[in-house]
């Protein structure tokens, strides 16, 4: 018998909280609510938990430094409930590891959506074998370690990425020559669909290229592509 997910409601708004679980345990859902970090690292030490929706703003300990720690210690999926539509917020929820971030106000059938895909791809995620073989790839006297997640300058220094930003020079390099799309970025970044409004990809190729540019200004190794996306355009050495 398959095992009913279970749905964990991080959220200080006791309607918000009152709302979700009527409306996902009518899903066919487990949901158990919590209105504090402390209360949900309370919660999932005694229950197996599939996915938090987790909202970003508390009084104390943000929503953000909550989806860190969550991410440092577990491979649960988590969704963001924010009010927050900044681009550096956006920014900040792909750094943190989470799989989704929806802006409040939200249509309930449009959340359903999201916490049945971030579920499906939990799923898969843990079925998919582990084995990695280390490789890396050297370009314009940089070196990329797939493997130990590394970047190494033409100096020999190791320059430091973040999360987000690694999976962006990862599929970047992978994919020399090729014109990707924001939509193409954004899935392998944080396997989430691009929208016309979200700015997240361009403020992380713009880091990027403060890391790994002579002129970020004038970069020779990310180029725009207009009206089409990015490409790396720098001969790839496997």
């Amino acid at each position: 018998m398959t095992r009913v997910p279970h749905i964990l409601i991080v959220d200080d708004d006791p309607n918000i909280r009152s709302l979700l679980e009527r409306f996902l345990s009518d899903e066919g859902f487990s949901v158990d609510t919590a209105a504090s970090g402390a209360l949900m690292r309370r919660l999932m030490a005694d229950k197996a938990v599939d996915l938090v929706i987790l909202d970003v703003i508390f009084p104390g300990e943000d929503g953000f430094e909550i989806a860190r720690s969550l991410r440092r210690e577990s491979d649960v999926g988590i969704i963001m409930l924010t009010t927050k539509i900044e681009t550096s917020d956006q920014v900040v929820g792909l750094e943190t590891g989470a799989d989704d971030y929806v802006p409040k106000p939200f249509d309930l059938r449009v959340l359903l959506a999201r916490v049945r895909s971030v579920l499906r791809r939990r799923r898969a995620e843990r079925r998919a074998p582990k084995a990695e073989t280390r490789k890396t790839a050297k370009f314009a006297g940089w070196r990329l370690d797939f493997g130990a997640r590394e970047l190494t300058s033409p100096r020999r220094e190791r320059v430091r990425l973040t999360n987000a930003e690694y999976k962006l020079l990862a599929v970047l390099v992978g994919r020399a020559g090729e014109v990707l799309d924001r939509d193409e970025l954004l899935s392998a970044v944080a396997d989430r669909r691009w929208t016309p409004y979200d700015r997240s990809i361009d403020v992380l190729v713009a880091q990027l290229r403060q890391k790994i540019e002579a002129d970020p200004k004038s970069p020779r190794m990310i180029k725009t592509v207009r009206s089409a996306g990015y490409t790396f355009v720098v001969e790839v050495e496997p």
